[in-house]
């Protein structure tokens, strides 16, 4: 593809999360070019009052890709997301899309629509965050409709800090834990290295639904932009098994409306 004529896809970050730019770049390959803008700094605020003031000033963070012609956007943090209702987030995400001229959308949303696309309902959460913040993010699952079987708690030693955890860390905790291969695995916010233990628990479990915001999130950026949603041929592995199940689940349906018709 034309490297002028290659979609663009805008991606908003918290000023410290080490992980969304490499994850993402691994999961576009050469579909989508990859711009980013960083939330601003906040010293001497707490985490929640962190997460609001993301959620204000967005939408200046947003202006400021300028003329920049993006085909799409996606605000890489869920956290801040949680603090909404999903309701809530597609009102945010909508009013942003309007005044923004492209599509907006949060990883949480995201995370829902890979979710809806390949007919999961019932899920095992694998969370980075504090015990407070992971509650939110369960009450955001359970309000979207999903059942939290369980969560799977992944401090990063004696704190919880999701740029810290490592993939010994990821996958101790998931083997400790108990999860069984038929059980759906979502690893919550987009701070968290998962791409190496992607690679193992796939290999151990290549039928078991694994989702990461940042796989959501690259999955829908492709699709919205009209790119393959696979990566093309040097796509990552899981975004090809999750584009593949998609479309497969996306037949089925079609095959069953025209039955039914």
């Amino acid at each position: 593809m034309d490297i002028r004529s290659t979609p663009r896809l805008g991606l908003v970050v918290p000023p410290e999360n080490p992980t969304a730019e490499p994850e993402f770049s691994r999961f576009l390959g050469s579909g989508m070019h990859l711009h980013t803008a960083r939330f601003p700094v906040l010293p001497g605020k707490g985490l929640r009052e962190m997460l609001e003031t993301y959620n204000a000033v967005l939408p200046g963070v947003l202006a400021g890709f300028g003329a920049l012609p993006l085909d799409a956007a996606v605000v890489a943090c869920s956290a801040s997301h949680y603090l909404l209702s999903p309701d809530g987030d597609r009102a945010f995400c909508a009013e942003l899309s309007e005044r923004a001229g492209f599509p907006v959308l949060s990883s949480s949303l995201a995370t829902l629509a890979a979710c809806e696309a390949l007919g999961v309902s019932r899920l095992t959460l694998v969370s980075p965050y504090e015990p407070w913040l992971t509650g939110l993010s369960r009450g955001y699952w359970e309000q979207a409709g999903l059942t939290v079987e369980g969560i799977v708690p992944v401090p990063a030693g004696d704190r919880y800090d999701p740029y810290r955890v490592t993939t010994r860390t990821l996958l101790d905790r998931i083997r400790r834990h108990g999860v069984s291969d038929d059980t759906a695995l979502l690893f919550t916010g987009t701070g968290m290295f998962t791409l190496a233990a992607l690679d193992e628990l796939g290999g151990r479990a290549p039928d078991r639904a694994m989702l990461t915001s940042n796989l959501a999130s690259a999955w829908w950026a492709l699709r919205t932009a009209g790119a393959p949603q696979d990566g093309g041929p040097g796509g990552h592995p899981q975004l090809k098994r999750l584009a593949g199940a998609a479309a497969d689940r996306e037949q089925q349906e079609q095959q069953e409306q025209r039955v039914h018709a």
